[in-house]
């Protein structure tokens, strides 16, 4: 009997993670719209994960129009069915963390290109940054970072679209040095 795929298993794919991208920020994209961001990506893959997320109820269907004689779907995410939970974090073996990182980092190599690639660079402009800072911290001391940074994000993480907004995506990674003095 095969095992049902868990939250891992649907969102940590290469493809899928930048669908889940697209879509962050309460963006409400069609398959169309969303072939356009992923432009590398053939459109039978696209509609292939795109049913995956959907069917794991990752995606939701916010709307649905006849165009030309079929049915485009508007989708959503649904933001708390993609988030991985604190068991499937702790399920995951080793090998399944470092597949796991190498798609997001995928994914956040295919964000930045895009930008990159768009001809329109200004990094100061566009608050664009990349930083590796090592801090010293102890493990109270990181708690209370986590949770600061944690209260500014929240903050901000109801904005939606208007004047003068730009959707930014932000990601994070952090990694304990060990063995370093």
């Amino acid at each position: 009997m095969a095992r049902t795929p868990s939250t891992a298993d649907v969102v940590l794919h290469p493809v899928r993670l930048r669908i889940i991208q697209a879509l962050l920020g309460g963006r409400e994209r069609t398959t169309a719209q969303i072939a356009a961001e992923l432009g590398d990506v053939s459109a039978a893959t696209l509609y292939r994960h795109v049913a995956t997320l959907a069917d794991a109820g990752i995606l939701d269907v916010v709307d649905e129009q006849r165009v030309r004689g079929a049915v485009e779907r508007t989708y959503a995410l649904h933001a708390a069915a993609a988030d991985l939970q604190a068991e499937d974090v702790a399920a995951m073996t080793p090998e399944e963390h470092k597949v796991a990182f190498i798609a997001f980092l995928a994914g956040v190599l295919a964000g930045f290109e895009r930008y990159i690639d768009s001809g329109d660079v200004d990094l100061d402009r566009d608050g664009v940054g990349y930083r590796h800072l090592a801090l010293w911290l102890t493990d109270d001391e990181l708690r209370d970072l986590l949770r600061e940074v944690g209260d500014l994000v929240r903050d901000r993480l109801e904005y939606g679209p208007g004047t003068g907004r730009v959707r930014r995506l932000v990601s994070t990674v952090l990694v304990p040095g060990r063995g370093e003095e």
